[in-house]
């Protein structure tokens, strides 16, 4: 990620011409930000601070082996290794620390369990995610685990709210950063490209969120807001790895303090925390550990999903300077290092990436959505 040329971002009366403008400086447009000017582009970002909640609440969980099921995760021999380097990298050129590789224990809850993991762990394709097979407890008076536990390797956490103000401030040094609400109707068609507010470019990706919902471009891309909520808590002592079994529990930058979470509603995206949420975090806690703790805050936001499960990058079906980078889903800090690397290449026409994530997986539903205007 090379140094770029620095802009005045005060000059707004001038005509400033970048190659890329991005709206939205969660997860996605941050790293989306980053990987365009590894690759030398210069790019504008809008950024819209109300509508970043999502990022802002994440525990910034990497976890290669999830799922009840305990499945290695989608593409995770390629996510892992490339987020490791996203985030050094990223760190190296904000000149700050937020990301902490670190290893996750899941205790077993049956015989059963503890038999399987000790098979998974030596087929080929699953050893170099198997830190550990623990047959008795390995972290006595941390964790409930009388059979032991799967502690995973290639884990770790991000900071997730300092990620996104060290990415900012970067921005505001050498790119082009504006913390403003997006309007639909700023956006002027030009020979070359696209222009908003005074600011000419190649191509410009919406990075929204679930605000994608009222989109003018991309409303019948099929996201559906998760609401999801966390607890932060203060531990009677630190754990040695993070937990996760039912809920985890991840440090944060405070010492003794933890994010613990996440509920997964999807019926009542009610736009604020729940005496419900709070008991089942805090059940879930004391399943987990029998550390004693205090809850000291509660958060909650939207995570953009989509049903298959897979982010959706790409352009829009007819206006092809319009691109979208969205879908990240509960899983943002594993997938957009790596997608958003795949959608600056093909910003830049150098790949067409994953037919499994490319928007046009849902061009029908767009043709349909024109068919009932």
């Amino acid at each position: 990620m090379g140094k770029s040329p620095t802009f005045d971002a005060g000059s707004w009366g001038i005509e400033t011409s970048v190659d890329y403008i991005i709206v939205g400086q969660g997860l996605a447009g941050s790293a989306l930000a980053l990987e365009l000017a590894q690759r030398g582009a210069r790019v504008a970002v809008f950024d819209e601070p109300e509508r970043n909640q999502c990022t802002t609440v994440a525990a910034g969980l990497c976890n290669p082996i999830t799922g009840k099921g305990l499945a290695k995760t989608w593409l995770a021999d390629q996510l892992f290794p490339y987020l490791r380097q996203f985030y050094l990298r990223a760190e190296a050129l904000t000149q700050q620390r937020f990301f902490y590789p670190a290893h996750v224990y899941r205790p077993f809850l049956t015989v059963e369990e503890q038999n399987e993991w000790m098979a998974h762990s030596t087929e080929p394709h699953m050893a170099p995610y198997v830190q550990a097979v623990f047959t008795r407890p390995a972290f006595p008076g941390h964790v409930h685990d009388p059979l032991g536990g799967l502690l995973i390797g290639q884990a770790g956490y991000v900071h997730t709210p300092i990620f996104r103000d060290a990415v900012q401030n970067w921005l505001r040094h050498h790119h082009i950063y504006r913390s403003e609400n997006w309007d639909d109707g700023a956006l002027e068609w030009t020979a070359h490209g696209v222009r908003a507010k005074g600011i000419s470019a190649k191509a410009i990706v919406f990075c929204q969120g679930v605000a994608s919902l009222s989109s003018r471009w991309f409303s019948w891309v099929p996201i559906q807001p998760l609401k999801g909520e966390t607890l932060t808590v203060r531990l009677a002592s630190a754990p040695e790895a993070i937990l996760n079994r039912g809920v985890y529990a991840v440090p944060s930058t405070v010492p003794g303090l933890h994010t613990v979470g996440a509920t997964y509603n999807w019926r009542s995206p009610s736009p604020a925390t729940t005496p419900a949420a709070r008991t089942e975090l805090s059940e879930g806690l004391r399943a987990l550990t029998p550390l004693l703790f205090e809850i000291t805050d509660q958060q909650w936001g939207l995570r953009p999903t989509i049903p298959d499960r897979r982010p959706v990058l790409g352009p829009h079906p007819q206006e092809k300077r319009v691109y979208l980078f969205n879908g990240l889903g509960t899983k943002g800090v594993s997938l957009s290092p790596y997608f958003a690397g795949q959608l600056a290449d093909m910003l830049m026409g150098n790949s067409e990436g994953n037919p499994a994530v490319n928007i046009s997986r849902f061009y029908p539903l767009y043709s349909k959505s024109q068919k009932q205007v």
